[in-house]
């Protein structure tokens, strides 16, 4: 989980989203005006319910990751926390190539006029991302491709 700047025509915002390291899936996302740790918490317990409890989760060493309400949620549920090195990028490449792909296909396209455009069109984009976007690094196939197919296989064995 990472969160990243989102210019707008006035102003920014934030977004926090927990990916899926293996299929580079998001799970979950959460836009905010303010760096609290509430909309991380969000993110978080959504992915949870939605996609089960994995065994470590990775953040990095933000304050919205190392407040005790967030590590609360991941130690209450027996979930390993992994943060990354200070200034370590390689930890996170994974988060961080989401970022730029979602900067450079979306939001610097665009020069949203208010949060809720920022969320609609944020949003719209990621499920576009999920579902039809496909990655060389999942031999083209989409992240839902990888996140499903991988699932199943598993179920099937």
């Amino acid at each position: 989980m990472d969160i990243t700047y989102i210019p707008m025509a006035r102003g920014f915002v934030y977004l926090a989203a927990v990916v899926d390291v293996a299929s580079r899936r998001v799970l979950s996302h959460r836009l905010s005006i303010t760096m609290e740790a509430d909309f991380c918490i969000e993110a978080l317990r959504e992915a949870l319910a939605k996609h089960g409890k994995p065994e470590i989760f990775n953040t990095d060493q933000g304050s919205q990751f190392t407040s005790l309400d967030f590590t609360n949620v991941l130690l209450d549920g027996k979930i390993a926390i992994s943060m990354d090195g200070k200034g370590a990028w390689r930890d996170n490449v994974f988060v961080e190539r989401l970022w730029r792909s979602v900067k450079y296909e979306e939001v610097y396209l665009r020069a949203y006029d208010s949060v809720a455009e920022a969320r609609t069109s944020i949003a719209r984009y990621l499920t576009f991302y999920n579902e039809r976007r496909p990655h060389s690094a999942l031999d083209r196939r989409t992240p839902d491709e990888a996140y499903f197919g991988a699932r199943i296989i598993a179920a099937a064995a």
